[in-house]
C-alpha cells in the first residue's frame, strides 16, 4: 500500500503523543523528517530506517517522503506539535498532485499553543489568535498587521518563534504593536522547551515582556483585557459567571 502518514508528535516527549500518532509511527516502515524531530521519536522505534534533512529544506524533505511512499514503503512524515499548524501537512498535500497513487493521512498532534497554555494555566479559554514572528516565509509588514488586528480585537495571542539570533528585536517590536491596543499590565507568560528536558516558564506582564530575551524554543502567551493571575496561574475567564 502506498501510504504516507503526516504525524504531529506533540511537544516531543512520548507522554504528549496521541495514541493515533503512536499507532501510525508503529505501522510505518520509514520515518522521515527534520533531524531534531526524528531524534525525539527514533528511540521509541530502534532499528527503524530514517530519512532526514536540515532546516529550510522542507520541499526536499516532503518529496523524499512522497517518493518513498510511492515506491511502496509505508512512510511517516514526522512533525513537531500538530502536523497542520506550521507543520508539513499543507506542503505534503500541495505536492501530492505529482504522486496520485499515494494515500495521505494527516494525524493530529498537540500544538505548542495548547501544551504551553496548560503549563501556564488556562490563558486560551476564550477566543485567541496564533501568530508566528518568523518572517522567513511571511513578510514582516503582514505579521505587523495581524498583530495589530489581533490586539484591536482583544484576542489572547500565542506567539510562535518569538526571537532568534537574526531576529533579536522581533519580540520587542511585536510588544510595541500590541501595546497600541493593550495595556502594559496585560497578563502574559512564556514557556520554553515545552514537554522536554529543561522546561521552564514564567508569568509576567506585557510591559515587562517587551524587555525579555527569549528564543525559538519559547512560546509566548499574551492575555486579553480579562486575563488575570490566579494562584500563580494565567487565567482567561470564558464568562460563565455571567450565567449565574
Amino acid at each position: 500500500m502506498n501510504k504516507l502518514y503526516v504525524v504531529g508528535i506533540g511537544p516531543g516527549g512520548e507522554p504528549y503523543m496521541t495514541g493515533a500518532a503512536r499507532l501510525a509511527l508503529e505501522e510505518c516502515e520509514l520515518l522521515c523528517g527534520y533531524g531534531v524531530y526524528i531524534d525525539l521519536v527514533a528511540p521509541l522505534f530502534p532499528g527503524k530506517p530514517v530519512l532526514t534533512t536540515p532546516m529550510t529544506r522542507e520541499i526536499e524533505r516532503c518529496r523524499m517522503a512522497l517518493e518513498a511512499a510511492a515506491a511502496g514503503k509505508t512512510t511517516a512524515m514526522v512533525c513537531s506539535g500538530d502536523a497542520g499548524v506550521y507543520g508539513m501537512a499543507g506542503l505534503i498535500l500541495e505536492l501530492s498532485g505529482d504522486f496520485p497513487a499515494v494515500d495521505i493521512e494527516v494525524v493530529s498532534g498537540v500544538t505548542a499553543a495548547l501544551s504551553g497554555a496548560a503549563v501556564l494555566g488556562a490563558p486560551l479559554s476564550h477566543d485567541f489568535a496564533v501568530i508566528s514572528l518568523s518572517d522567513l516565509l511571511t513578510p514582516w509588514d503582514l505579521i505587523e498587521r495581524r498583530l495589530a488586528l489581533a490586539a484591536q480585537g482583544d484576542f489572547c495571542v500565542a506567539l510562535y518563534n518569538p526571537a532568534s539570533k537574526k531576529r533579536a528585536d522581533y519580540l520587542r517590536r511585536a510588544c510595541e504593536i500590541l501595546l497600541q491596543s493593550k495595556t502594559p499590565d496585560t497578563v502574559c507568560g512564556w514557556v520554553r522547551n515545552i514537554g522536554r528536558e529543561g522546561q521552564t516558564h514564567q508569568v509576567t506582564t506585557l510591559g515587562a515582556l517587551m524587555d525579555m530575551t527569549l528564543d525559538m524554543f519559547c512560546t509566548v502567551f499574551i492575555g486579553n483585557s480579562s486575563t488575570k493571575l490566579l494562584g500563580g496561574k494565567m487565567v482567561t475567564p470564558r464568562g460563565y459567571e455571567a450565567k449565574l
